[in-house]
């Protein structure tokens, strides 16, 4: 199932390439500390779920549409009437979530602007704004089906918003730990770890394979998603196993900007 967000960076087509790695025998709870658009989630089977991101907005809506997704539904639908879909009525709607501190009306336009907005981002300035621009799409997709699916399964799932060490700090014996974290970037000179408002360094990197390691000591294997570069191939040396495969990335608007990477998934067991 995809997700009911478009998400840039989803999970969705490389499930079946992290199932190969996760070690499932035994353990009754996937833990995600960046759980982002909820696509390893939607598409692996566990009896409970642990669910972290940093983004409240996020968390706010997987929140609702767990609790509420019947009025949800209804209320957000009326924004995909085709009646909002010009940059005039997205930047209107942007202006009113950036100004509005009710989180079940941020919820419903979280979805409208992720829908509306450019090609699957999640950014906001430094003030905390959200600011991506208008995605000039024809006939924007309402996920009814989507939110519906996530609703039920929602149900087995704890949403809480904070640093992925808040996820590492309530592990138990029969987890396992799936890490997405912003990934390294391909180019060291350019800047592409914005997350949140926030940017997720090196130094944040490592601290995330410190937590692995530690979990690992309590018996909780934990495996983290990322670029395969020269300093991942370091961070990740003594990860107890390392796959590799290639996904087609976009890295422009153009047709042509469709490249592969490699991306590898680093175990520690």
């Amino acid at each position: 199932m995809r997700s009911a967000l478009k998400w840039a960076g989803g999970k969705k087509r490389v499930v079946g390439e992290i199932l190969k790695v996760l070690p499932v025998k035994g353990k009754k709870r996937l833990v995600e500390p960046f759980v982002g658009g909820g696509s390893v989630f939607l598409n692996i089977d566990f009896d409970e779920y642990l669910l972290i991101d940093m983004n409240q907005d996020l968390i706010s809506l997987f929140n609702v549409i767990k609790e509420q997704s019947s009025s949800f539904i209804k209320d957000a639908a009326f924004y995909f009437n085709g009646d909002y879909n010009n940059a005039e009525k997205y930047y209107d709607l942007r202006k009113q979530f950036n100004e509005s501190n009710d989180s079940y009306e941020r919820s419903l336009l979280f979805l409208y602007l992720n829908r509306h907005g450019y090609n699957g981002l999640c950014r906001y300035n430094k003030s905390g704004g959200y600011n991506v621009p208008f995605g000039r799409y024809k006939h924007p997709y309402f996920p009814q089906a989507e939110i519906e699916f996530f609703s039920k399964k929602a149900q087995r799932a704890t949403f809480i918003q904070g640093d992925f060490e808040t996820a590492f700090s309530q592990i138990r014996s029969d987890d396992v730990i799936y890490c997405d974290p912003p990934y390294s970037p391909i180019n060291r000179t350019a800047n592409f770890t914005a997350y949140a408002g926030n940017s997720f360094t090196d130094e944040d990197q490592i601290r995330l394979v410190s937590c692995a390691e530690k979990a690992k000591l309590q018996g909780v294997p934990t495996i983290i998603s990322n670029h395969h570069v020269d300093f991942t191939r370091e961070l990740y040396k003594n990860a107890d196993k390392r796959e590799f495969f290639q996904v087609q990335r976009s890295i422009s608007p153009k047709a042509n900007g469709r490249v592969k990477v490699k991306e590898v998934l680093a175990l520690y067991k």
